[in-house]
């Protein structure tokens, strides 16, 4: 047939007579014979071409058979090599056959006999060949896959260093404009005032700030205000002379003089009090300040960042801060959103601390189960990132999986998964909705309510399935809807292979 290889076979052996046969007893067959005299002369025709089957008799001149063969192996490993030896020489054949020859014939030769042989070396070639060809397609697929995870971790760390900005990630609206934000007056030698609730990252924005800054490689001081007794703070801030109180044996410098030329991070400003609150006014205003005890005032060159997680304008309004102070520490605002409000977040935070903790801990741990995700989601967060960085940890502590589970979460998150749908004492049924639908308002209604209508068609089907032991015929009927409709449904939200996706009864 058009197209078709041409099977090739070299005989090498010295007899005129010998080689005049196997050219027309092959010929016949089909096959396409090269001849040689001797083993020179085969080692030389092997090397220009790969032959199917390589027929070689023992003793020849110059270069006889054993050690033509030797030479072949290397250059020809998969070919069959039958072998020719003469009567009374079985052993060698035998021999050469345990050493990985195909096969053997002893003189005088069998027509038929030889025909098998070749036929079956040929067999073999053909096997070889394929999985050859099978191993080649497996290296490729192989080398494409590894060239695939490689773009794929490209991409990734080219996508990572957008969402990122220092030890923060996020792909949400609100993260991007406060990584935009910081990018921008970064560079600029401008007084910081950092909004949040607890746990979400004011630090890691401070220390993104001093890194996007000309003051990175200077002096940056933290002082949480609120951790520090008041009677203390005073001195941890300005310093104070030898014998200013009772203890102060060795005069000390504060944290204003120890930032100088760099950056002092102000955490919980709100807790200062009234005395505090004047003395750092004179700083921003002035840079200068007098140690605890002391009459010198002391210049320092520094930039101040501070953070807060109280409402700053309303304690301005009850007379508890200084509106002079307010103002001169929010010439830039940067405002955290809680984790509630950037559930879009979760999946790039949730695998950043699952690999860090599966990699601290020395497990393998490759993310978590969609359930888990699901509650994640739904979950309201009063600790933000803070608390899911340590229910992260926890479970990776706790899990056995390979997966962390509902079972390696907090007793306080199973309990409200638990809860479901049961409607609150009072009956108000909007207790139900996560707060976040509420309080993010970047998100049109219209998409509230198709978020809210699908957790809640979700969460309706859920408990028919658990009501009826996971028979969807009876789930069906008790939701009023075709057991079509019912397993379509179940397909969207992905509850097919749950639990309650499985059949109780048998009934498919």
């Amino acid at each position: 047939m058009a197209g078709e290889r041409t099977v090739s076979i070299l005989v090498a052996d010295d007899e005129e007579g010998i080689r005049y046969m196997f050219s027309q007893l092959l010929g016949k067959d089909g096959y396409t014979v090269h001849l040689a005299t001797d083993g020179d002369e085969a080692v030389a025709m092997a090397e220009r071409e790969d032959h199917d089957v390589i027929v070689l008799d023992v003793k020849m001149p110059r270069m006889n058979g054993l050690d033509a063969w030797a030479r072949i192996r290397q250059i020809r490993p998969n070919t069959p090599v039958v072998l020719i030896t003469a009567h009374g020489s079985e052993e060698v054949g035998r021999e050469a056959v345990a050493a990985g020859a195909y096969d053997y014939f002893t003189k005088p030769l069998d027509i038929m006999e030889l025909r098998i042989v070749v036929k079956r070396a040929l067999e073999r070639r053909n096997l070889l060949r394929q999985i050859e060809a099978r191993q080649q397609q497996e290296q490729l697929l192989r080398e494409k896959l590894e060239t695939a995870e490689r773009e794929r971790a490209s991409l990734k760390a080219r996508l990572m260093e957008t969402r990122q900005l220092g030890k923060m990630i996020g792909s949400s609206a609100a993260m991007l404009d406060v990584f935009s934000l910081i990018q921008r007056v970064g560079p600029r030698d401008v007084t910081i005032l950092i909004l949040g609730e607890s746990g979400t990252g004011k630090e890691l924005v401070a220390q993104a700030i001093v890194d996007n800054s000309p003051r990175r490689t200077t002096p940056f001081i933290k002082v949480n205000c609120a951790a520090i007794p008041e009677t203390l703070l005073e001195s941890e801030l300005f310093g104070h002379e030898r014998g200013a109180f009772t203890g102060a044996i060795l005069t000390k410098p504060g944290k204003f003089e120890l930032a100088d030329k760099g950056t002092i991070f102000l955490d919980e400003i709100g807790d200062l009090s009234a005395s505090l609150q004047a003395k750092l006014l004179r700083v921003l205003q002035e840079r200068e300040f007098e140690r605890v005890g002391g009459t010198r005032s002391i210049k320092v060159d520094l930039r101040i960042i501070t953070a807060t997680n109280c409402d700053l304008p309303r304690k301005v309004a009850e007379g508890r801060f200084r509106e002079d102070l307010y103002f001169r520490l929010n010439v830039i605002p940067i405002t955290l959103p809680p984790l509630r409000n950037r559930v879009e977040d979760l999946p790039l935070l949730v695998d950043q601390f699952v690999g860090h903790f599966s990699e601290q801990f020395g497990k393998n741990i490759s993310g978590v189960s969609p359930d888990v995700m699901e509650l994640f989601v739904s979950y309201s967060w009063p600790g933000n990132v803070r608390e899911l960085e340590n229910v992260i940890q926890r479970a990776c502590i706790l899990t056995q999986e390979p997966r962390i589970t509902v079972q390696s979460l907090p007793p306080e998150m199973r309990r409200d998964r638990a809860s479901g749908l049961e409607t609150p004492a009072g009956g108000d049924a909007s207790r139900l909705i996560p707060a976040a639908l509420f309080d993010d308002f970047s998100t049109p209604l219209a998409k509230k309510m198709e978020t809210l209508t699908a957790k809640t068609e979700r969460d309706l089907i859920v408990r028919a399935l658990e009501k009826c032991s996971g028979r969807r015929q009876a789930a069906a009927d008790l939701l009023g809807i075709s057991r079509k409709s019912l397993h379509n449904k179940m397909v969207k939200y992905g509850l097919l292979n749950e639990k309650t996706g499985n059949e109780g009864d048998g009934n498919v």
